[in-house]
């Protein structure tokens, strides 16, 4: 998220899925708000996933599926709300209901029966659980029965590992190609991630990179734009701002100013 943890007012927290569904679930992670009478409106810049939350309080509905997302989206945070969240690797979909990426696109949809009646039992069964670290382990258990007949396709593993790999580069300045590292044409990393998560592998790294350049906005706050762009890979200061500004609309150092608003209300 483009929101940082704010300590008083705003909390996120992230927990490791068990290894057992290390195949299908990136990362569990959960936010707390309290926000008394006011509203953040919020921009995102997702993680290149599909995620399923379990959302409470002031939200627009219980149980929401999103899709990935192109650009950054805006989200419009109010009163006192929490929510669960269950980041799918890209081989994780496929397991768990019958959806495509592309049906996905661009969306953050309530997550029915009608729409995915086997991804609203599981999300149903996690939110019968009072904490978030229960419902990490009821998700783990659930996603682990369903893989006891639901096997990960291997186009499914390969765009794993393709994200695994994309993810390892970002802080290196050589390498073999992408097709060289995997042992796979080129072809064939297009199209595990278009059936997997509907975009390319160009496209998959860049949103990779420009999540670790949020991170980095937001953990190392008096690291100068220069540091950070040397460090993520982009050939200057000035490829990171425009890079960051095309996806979501707002300058790196407009973000840096916004966290102090936020912060301080």
């Amino acid at each position: 998220m483009l929101a940082p943890d704010n300590l008083t007012r705003y909390g996120a927290h992230w927990l490791a899925p068990d290894p057992t569904v290390a195949d299908v679930v990136d990362q569990y992670w959960y936010v707390s708000w309290n926000l008394g009478d006011q509203s953040v409106d919020q921009r995102i810049i997702d993680a290149p996933a599909v995620t399923l939350t379990v959302e409470e309080g002031d939200v627009p509905a219980p149980l929401v599926i999103t899709g990935v997302q192109t650009r950054a989206w805006h989200r419009t945070i109010q009163g006192r709300g929490r929510v669960f969240a269950i980041r799918l690797r890209p081989a994780g979909l496929a397991v768990l209901g019958a959806l495509s990426p592309q049906r996905l696109a661009n969306t953050a949809l309530p997550l029915t029966e009608e729409l995915d009646a086997e991804l609203h039992a599981l999300m149903r069964r996690v939110a019968a659980h009072p904490t978030p670290q229960a419902r990490a382990q009821a998700a783990d258990e659930a996603i682990r029965a369903r893989l006891a007949d639901h096997r990960p396709s291997e186009s499914g593993l390969l765009a794993n590992r393709v994200v695994d790999e994309l993810r390892s580069r970002l802080h290196r300045r050589t390498g073999d190609s992408l097709p060289a590292a995997l042992h796979v044409s080129e072809r064939t990393i297009q199209r595990c991630l278009r059936a997997t998560l509907g975009r390319g592998p160009r496209w998959v790294g860049h949103r990779i990179r420009l999540q670790e350049v949020v991170l980095a906005l937001t953990a190392r706050p008096e690291t100068d734009l220069a540091t950070i762009a040397a460090d993520l890979g982009f050939a200057d200061q000035s490829h990171l701002s425009g890079a960051f500004r095309a996806a979501c609309g707002l300058s790196p150092s407009a973000y840096r100013r916004s966290l102090e608003t936020l912060i301080n209300g």
